[in-house]
């Protein structure tokens, strides 16, 4: 498994417990502890009054041992317990559970002109909305923003709406005066990471204890979000233009919850409480969220909060594809995201002496291997054995390595660190060279040395022609660089590293939900880092280029700011329903998407219900809209116990229905499960609300594979008024053996001369 950069978004290290010293020598633990808030005695006059009494009353020191208390997106606290707390804890009739904290990581100028932001057809509806989103912030979980970026830049904005109720914190380098219109609000929030590392935070490196951002990875995202114009905008003269986010003129709320060593769970539950009570309209969290049950899940509990208050929030899918089953932040009631690339790329090539050109990627912006263009020797395993092949630090022999060209294998450290191992021990340049774990996606980056990222077939080739250059002469090769061309084709492509479904928490739900631009993707930057993020990069810039989930997740985050603009009434999941559901399937060669990994076409556990189109989603005809009421009838028929259930509803009262089952969610897609034994046939309900003219009528049309029958009553929906609601059931019948292991897919779609309303259906079968 190749290890990413600090920037680019990763799959969640489950941490069971975080153990830590307290000022006392003693060994403590994070844990956080959710409360009933039936039971709070009406004498207290806050939940973290209460919080603090409670411990009191169990002799456990709320001054010594209470981190955070939290009451908007969830009840209950954080707090750093000996074991002997716990018993005392979990026996107390108002405490509805206690869990460990956990560790998450982060997963990592064209876009908005890809995504149809920019045409003329579409910018008197954008005009129209400018001023509206003025009243929308964007709440952005991340390492925090390097407020100083022109990205920020905010002089032409009203102030920020009344309701408005964040702040910017004073902290390192960061006086208030560093907010304005733009950058409404900075928090940070370190005390749950402080606990667990023992009061360290970043050590050997240099880490602000404020908002502000040392590691580049949340100034990138909030930018990608929201960020202001900005002209003549590039990474050292690649991708050379005009920077702006999905939504310019909307509000960006920093909350620092990601710090050198990770992103604790209670860290990242206090951000979202705090941007819940401070009014944001959208969240935007690029970090991953691992395949526990909703109720153990720190970010779904959280997000379920901020949900119900009516905030949108976008998520990650995470970056461990093209492998099945890996996606995360599976909840229903976020919008989870996977990513695809743009139509602009960074052209590099390698020559070889017989005079073939075998084409790359790559960023590099500095001098030449040589004066001119020319062959330089080439190696393939520069040390004393295969390790060096992954040119890990410490592997290369420099004695062997000067002034050649290093072949290096992708995998296990990271790309740029790779380049860095190379160049420290006197290698001219570097080819790396994917192997069959990355197959054929390419990922440009400004490596330290002149480089050239191939895939790989082409690795092989290269592979090939160093070894038998052995036994038949010297191996040689020659670097190039194209630097930036637009109008690539295909695309989108869904990245190899989006990862992928189905949802192994809970099947029924099929995630990712859709995909946005997440590959090359070129935002603002922090002014303390290089564009590799590694400690020896020494080059500053504005700007920087990078891939990952983490970078297709503000997209959404963004056309969400201008879609409750141009909707403020809509719940979040109409949101998420009308993005979803007029989402597209075919690139700019008018083909099916593709997988960047081999090249094959993609379905529904790649891309969910498809790539984003906000134009479309803008007036999406009929949405699948869902309640409060309803994600609680969902955690029911996922067998949750009752105070699991008030975990993430924070209700006590919750009636659980007889007949509902996790597929009867009123979700804008399908994932259908079959168990050949005792449920051959499925069968499901929904309903649509017309948000489009009064009188409406549709009908419907369904794609489905030779292995499933399908049966929707009624045919036509007939809507006589706007938000009328009308529901259809469908009967999905296997028509496959048991021997049928592979899943299949289709669509249901209710179509009229304005409107295609489109559901992705994904079958699996268990045996």
């Amino acid at each position: 498994m190749e290890l990413a950069l600090p920037f680019l978004l990763l799959a969640l290290l489950a941490s069971p417990s975080l153990a830590h010293a307290n000022g006392n020598g003693s060994n403590t633990t994070t844990y956080i502890v959710f409360m009933d808030p039936a039971r709070m005695p009406a004498v207290h006059r806050t939940p973290a009054h209460w919080h603090a009494a409670h411990l009191e009353s169990l002799s456990i020191d709320p001054s010594r041992h209470l981190l955070y208390s939290y009451s908007a997106a969830a009840h209950g606290f954080a707090a750093a317990l000996l074991p002997g707390h716990l018993p005392l804890l979990r026996g107390s009739p108002e405490v509805l559970q206690v869990v460990p904290d956990e560790v998450f990581q982060l997963h990592t100028t064209r876009s908005p002109e890809f995504l149809g932001l920019l045409t003329p057809a579409y910018q008197p509806a954008i005009g129209n909305l400018e001023a509206a989103t003025h009243d929308v912030v964007i709440g952005v979980l991340d390492t925090g923003v390097w407020p100083e970026s022109p990205s920020f830049a905010g002089g032409n904005l009203p102030p920020p709406p009344a309701r408005w109720k964040g702040v910017c914190e004073a902290g390192v380098d960061f006086p208030p005066s560093l907010c304005g219109r733009k950058l409404v609000g900075a928090r940070s929030f370190s005390r749950g990471l402080h606990a667990a590392n023992g009061g360290a935070i970043g050590v050997g490196k240099r880490t602000f204890r404020s908002a502000r951002d040392r590691d580049g990875h949340g100034t990138h995202t909030a930018t990608t979000a929201a960020g202001a114009v900005v002209a003549n905008a590039s990474l050292l003269g690649y991708a050379t233009g005009t920077a702006r986010g999905m939504a310019p003129g909307a509000r960006v709320a920093a909350y620092k919850v990601c710090w050198p060593e990770g992103c604790l769970g209670s860290d990242i539950l206090a951000g979202i409480d705090a941007a819940v009570a401070d009014g944001v309209g959208v969240l935007s969290l690029s970090l991953g969220g691992g395949s526990a049950p909703y109720f153990r899940d720190t970010v779904a509990v959280g997000a379920f909060g901020a949900a119900a208050a009516g905030v949108f929030v976008s998520c990650s899918a995470g970056n461990s594809g093209p492998s099945g089953a890996t996606v995360s932040n599976s909840a229903p009631w976020v919008a989870t995201v996977g990513a695809g690339t743009l139509d602009r790329d960074f052209p590099a090539y390698v020559t070889l002496p017989t005079g073939v050109r075998l084409p790359g990627v790559s960023l590099y912006a500095g001098p030449s291997p040589s004066p001119r263009p020319a062959m330089l020797p080439l190696l393939y395993g520069g040390g004393r054995d295969n390790a060096s092949k992954l040119c890990l630090s410490g592997t290369l022999d420099p004695a062997a390595v000067r002034g050649k060209i290093v072949l290096c294998d992708r995998g296990v450290n990271a790309r740029v660190e790779k380049g860095a191992v190379v160049k420290a021990a006197g290698g001219a340049g570097m080819i790396l060279a994917n192997t069959a774990a990355s197959g054929e996606e390419l990922v440009a980056d400004s490596h330290l040395l002149p480089a050239v990222a191939v895939g790989r077939m082409v690795g092989d080739k290269i592979r090939e022609y160093a070894a038998r250059g052995r036994g038949g002469g010297r191996p040689m090769a020659m670097l190039s660089f194209g630097g930036t061309v637009l109008g690539v084709r295909p695309s989108p492509v869904v990245a190899a590293f989006s990862s992928r479904g189905p949802n192994t928490v809970v099947p029924e739900i099929l995630k990712p939900d859709m995909i946005g631009p997440g590959v090359n993707i070129l935002a603002a930057w922090t002014g303390v880092a290089g564009p590799t993020g590694l400690a020896k990069d020494g080059r500053r810039t504005h700007f920087n280029i990078i891939s990952g989930t983490s970078m297709s997740c503000p997209h959404i985050s963004g056309v969400a700011a201008l879609m409750k603009a141009a909707h403020p009434d809509w719940s979040p999941a109409a949101i998420k329903s009308a993005l979803m559901t007029t989402a597209y399937t075919v690139d700019n060669t008018n083909s099916s998407l593709r997988d960047a990994a081999d090249g094959s076409l993609a379905n529904a556990f790649a891309y969910g219900a498809g790539h984003v189109d906000p134009q479309k989603a803008l007036s999406p005809g009929l949405v699948y809209d869902i309640s409060t009421n309803d994600y609680a009838a969902f955690l029911c028929s996922l067998n949750y116990s009752a105070p699991h259930i008030q975990v993430i509803t924070k209700t006590s009262n919750v009636s659980c229905p007889k007949k509902f089952r996790p597929g009867d969610l009123n979700y804008p897609s399908f994932s259908v499960v079959f168990n050949q034994k005792s449920k051959p046939v499925q069968r499901f309900r929904r309903e649509l609300t017309n948000v489009g003219p009064a009188t409406s009528v549709y009908n419907v049309k369904v794609i489905s594979p030779e292995s499933v029958a399908v049966t929707v009553t009624p045919a036509k929906l007939t809507f006589k008024k706007a938000g009328q609601k009308l529901r259809y059931h469908v009967t999905f019948a296997s028509k496959a053996g048991q021997s049928h292991a592979k899943p299949d897919f289709g669509w249901i779609s209710w179509v009229n001369d304005e409107h295609v309303v489109r559901s992705p259906v994904a079958y699996t079968w268990k045996m």
